[in-house]
C-alpha cells in the first residue's frame, strides 16, 4: 500500500524538520514548503496530497491566504499551526474550512495522533455506506452529500458533523459528546467550535438546515421523518 503524502508548510526549518521526522517515523511521505506561495505551487503540482499541516505566520503568503486558495479547489484536510492563542484566529480558521487548530508549542506526538485520526476517518470507506434522512443523502465512501437531489459542497469537518447528526437521528447530543466523537478529542469544553460549524452547515443545507435543532444549554439534535 502506498504511503499517504503530507505537505508540511512552515517558514522555520527547525519546525518543519521536527514535524517531518515524527511523520516519517509513523510511515508517512512528507513534502515541505518554506512559505505559502511555495505551498500552493507544490499542492497543485501534486495530485495526491492527503493532508496539509499549515503555519499561519509566513512570508509571501500567510496560512489564511493559502487556506483560501486551496479551499477554492479542494477539501483536503488542513491542520493549522499558530503561535497565537487568539479565539478570533481560531474562529477565522474554522470559517475558512480548517479541520484542526493547534497552538504552538505543541507535542509532536499529539500532532501525529490528530493526523492519524483525520486520515483514518477520511480514508475509511465502506462502499455501501449510504445514509438517508429527510431528503438528505450521504455517501460516506464517495464523501458527498445531496439535499433533495442537489449536491451540497461541504468541508471535510462539515461532512463529518452532518454524518454524525444523521447517524444519531432523534438523539439529543451535548456539545462535549459531539466534540469527542467528531473531532476525536476533548476540546476542553469550547463550544464555539461546534456552533461555528453548525451555523455554516445549516446555511449550506438551505431549508433542511432546520432539521438540526438547537437544544438550549446543551447541544443539538437532528430530527427528520
Amino acid at each position: 500500500m502506498d504511503k499517504l503524502k503530507i505537505l508540511v508548510v512552515d517558514d522555520e526549518s527547525r519546525m518543519r524538520k521536527l514535524v517531518k521526522d515524527f511523520l516519517i517515523k509513523n510511515n508517512y511521505d512528507v513534502l515541505e514548503a518554506e512559505d505559502g506561495a511555495a505551498a500552493v505551487d507544490i499542492f497543485f503540482e501534486q495530485n495526491d496530497i492527503s493532508l496539509i499541516i499549515l503555519d499561519v505566520m509566513m512570508p509571501k503568503m500567510d496560512g489564511w491566504q493559502v487556506c483560501r486558495e486551496i479551499r477554492t479547489y479542494s477539501k483536503v484536510p488542513i491542520i493549522m499551526l499558530t503561535a497565537k492563542a487568539d479565539e478570533r484566529d481560531e474562529l477565522q480558521g474554522f470559517e475558512l474550512g480548517v479541520d484542526e487548530y493547534i497552538s504552538k508549542p505543541f507535542s509532536p506526538k499529539i500532532l501525529v495522533a490528530r493526523v492519524e485520526a483525520i486520515l483514518r476517518r477520511t480514508n475509511q470507506a465502506g462502499a455501501d455506506e449510504l445514509l438517508e434522512a429527510g431528503g438528505i443523502r450521504i455517501d460516506k465512501a464517495a464523501h458527498n452529500v445531496t439535499v433533495d437531489g442537489q449536491p451540497v459542497e461541504l468541508s471535510y469537518k462539515e461532512f463529518e458533523l452532518l454524518t454524525y447528526f444523521v447517524e444519531n437521528k432523534g438523539i439529543a447530543l451535548s456539545r462535549e459528546k459531539i466534540l469527542n466523537s467528531v473531532w476525536n478529542y476533548d476540546y476542553f469544553g469550547d463550544a464555539r467550535t461546534i456552533d461555528t460549524h453548525v451555523k455554516k452547515l445549516r446555511s449550506k443545507m438551505g431549508e433542511k438546515g432546520d432539521l438540526i435543532k438547537t437544544i438550549w444549554g446543551m447541544g443539538y439534535k437532528f430530527e427528520a421523518e
